[in-house]
């Protein structure tokens, strides 16, 4: 084990009972799992201002007081970060429901502004949160167009596409509606959704204060929680423009996931861009 975990571990009281074993399934940082003194604990391995960012936002979730379970956070130096194991079970309909129920409180946490008081990372890309007091502006200006430029300047972009992405940008006051900042996990793809024998848990955050489909569009991009979660989350009632705004907020992970892993996304850019045009 790496011995500056060993340090952070013993002054925090949590002395090391045996070896790491590592954790598949992060893209980004190395994780593993080990038993301490205080029982098993998880240790994220990554950049000191990612691990910096993402402890934060766990402890904006936790103390957001929902149902959902968040990882208690441990320790927190030398490149480590350390937070508490959860006991992994299965989805069920109730689960996703507890799911959506909890998201909905979660979401019920509304400021003025939207955005956050500090920048922070989704995965490698560092995510911009100065503060817009209108949605459709941080949606404009921290999201779409710094990851339109980025992908185009690294040629995964033509400029037909760019310039689509652009005008949709332009044009967002014409259908979307301002509307007070929810409180955002920021990240939920099913990867960062855990179904535990206490219930969903919500891991690996990019927290920040938006439009509160931002969560729902994540959810749904690689796959769908499930009839149970949206019955739970919008008492049953769909929102009509909910398709397009599920494309338009799909769009800012396509592209991360476009300047991430490459032109493999470009297809789902593409797609996202002409839902979003034909509302």
């Amino acid at each position: 084990m790496d011995t500056t975990l060993d340090a952070l571990l013993e002054a925090t009281g949590l002395s090391p009972m045996g070896p790491s074993h590592p954790l598949g399934g992060g893209d980004i940082a190395a994780v593993y799992r080990l038993e301490t003194s205080r029982g098993p604990v998880v240790a994220k391995r990554d950049d000191p201002g990612r691990l910096a960012g993402e402890a934060e936002g766990l402890e904006a979730l936790r103390d957001a007081a929902s149902p959902l379970i968040v990882p208690e956070v441990l320790a927190l130096g030398d490149g480590w970060l350390v937070m508490e194991a959860l006991e992994t079970g299965s989805r069920t309909p109730r689960s996703a429901a507890a799911l959506g129920e909890g998201l909905r409180q979660l979401h019920a946490h509304t400021a003025a502004e939207h955005g956050w008081p500090r920048d922070n990372a989704c995965g490698r890309t560092p995510q911009a949160n100065a503060p817009f007091a209108d949605g459709r502006a941080f949606q404009r200006e921290r999201r779409l167009l710094p990851l339109a430029r980025a992908c185009h300047e690294r040629g995964l972009l033509d400029d037909r596409l760019r310039g689509r992405i652009e005008a949709l940008a332009e044009g967002l006051e014409t259908w979307l509606p301002d509307a007070p900042a929810s409180l955002l996990h920021g990240d939920l793809w099913a990867g960062n959704v855990l179904h535990t024998p206490r219930g969903p848990a919500i891991l690996d955050p990019a927290v920040y204060r938006h439009y509160p489909e931002v969560d729902l569009a994540m959810l749904t991009l690689f796959g769908s929680p499930g009839a149970a979660f949206f019955e739970a989350y919008w008492d049953g009632s769909t929102p009509a423009d909910w398709p397009r705004r599920e494309a338009l907020f799909q769009l800012y992970p396509l592209l991360n996931h476009l300047l991430l892993f490459g032109g493999g996304y470009r297809g789902g850019v593409e797609r996202a861009v002409a839902r979003t045009e034909r509302g």
